[in-house]
């Protein structure tokens, strides 16, 4: 059966990703559930609630509010939130509750933003998409909705897309990617949504390029583009424990498994050492972009083992998490781990 986990637990779901894109910009955050996927999303799959605070909420949807699709309900309530919280703009994120009752979360947007006078972003989160896809929606609405202005190019700032714990496993990746990226030239570092605000986003113009450092912030990272030209690059670097293993993989076939830009860099440097070939793959979004020739989208969890198997490899760079789906492979295999596949921390 397509999709049954029989020896891995679930990856974070689009909602979870969805809040993590924003959850330090200060807005309000609304989880469009009965309450589970909000604890689900503080609780599990945001690292950051346990040494920060942002303004998430469950609708607390009853069980008639769901069946009859009471918006009015929601946005009194979300009335009642703005009334009390100074926030720049509100989002509802959604859950599979209004997926399988077809809430139009487009209607809530327009209703939310005439009864609050803010922006309301509306991400149309199902539960059953993987956290990337939340992110990206995510992302994409908020750059449409707060960066309209051109303003004059800056030549010394970079953006960073797609820089959460989910996808860099920390909870200090903006300083991480700030200190990468400063070592490389660059003199202002704005990392949206990990240590720079809404006032960043609005300026999101004056970038002279952007950094994709997962392919979530890729659909953002165009937008930009087409918008005001902006150029955008993939980086992500490579966590520093995993850096000091990749000589092991000297003359060997390796499988580097993780979100694409990291599987990436894991390719490259590892391939700067002296690895054979290097097959990147992932669970998640696998961008034509930035892909190669053999590189492998998992789905169904025995899809890793075949993938093991197939491609004859003697070591494997993922989470440890993904070794029992990894069939009866022996060789060496290099830790790397995935929030969102996981929930460890660097």
């Amino acid at each position: 059966m397509k999709g049954l986990l029989k020896r891995l637990t679930p990856f974070a779901p689009d909602q979870s990703g969805a809040a993590a894109a924003l959850y330090e910009l200060g807005g309000i955050l609304v989880i469009c559930d009965a309450g589970g996927c909000a604890g689900n999303v503080c609780g599990f799959d945001e690292p950051r609630w346990f040494e920060s605070r942002s303004a998430v909420f469950s609708a607390g949807l009853r069980d008639m509010d769901a069946i009859l699709g009471r918006d009015d309900k929601l946005i009194a309530k979300l009335k009642l939130a703005a009334d009390e919280i100074d926030a720049p703009f509100a989002a509802v994120i959604g859950t599979p509750v209004p997926a399988v009752i077809g809430t139009d979360f487009r209607a809530l947007r327009r209703m939310g933003e005439k009864h609050l006078n803010i922006p309301v972003l509306s991400i149309p989160a199902t539960g059953v998409g993987l956290y990337d896809q939340g992110a990206a929606e995510a992302y994409l609405q908020l750059f449409q909705t707060f960066a309209a202005e051109k303003l004059p190019v800056r030549r010394d700032v970079v953006g960073v897309l797609g820089a959460t714990p989910l996808d860099m496993g920390r909870t200090d990746a903006g300083a991480g990617i700030d200190a990468a990226l400063r070592a490389e030239g660059a003199k202002t570092v704005r990392v949206y949504g990990m240590g720079s605000g809404l006032g960043d986003v609005r300026r999101a113009s004056e970038a002279g390029e952007n950094i994709v450092a997962a392919p979530d912030g890729i659909p953002a990272a165009e937008y930009l583009k087409k918008t005001f030209g902006t150029p955008w690059r993939a980086f992500c670097p490579i966590p520093e424990a995993l850096e000091a293993r990749l000589g092991e993989l000297r003359g060997k076939k390796v499988l580097a498994v993780h979100q694409q830009v990291l599987a990436n860099a894991v390719r490259d440097r590892a391939l700067e050492l002296g690895a054979a070939f290097v097959t990147a793959a992932t669970w998640f979004t696998l961008s034509p972009e930035l892909a190669r020739p053999g590189d492998i989208r998992l789905g169904a969890e025995e899809e890793l083992a075949q993938a093991v198997g197939a491609g004859g490899f003697d070591a494997v760079v993922a989470d440890t998490a993904l070794r029992p789906a990894a069939g009866d492979f022996d060789g060496l295999w290099l830790d790397a781990p995935h929030f969102a596949v996981s929930g460890r921390l660097l």
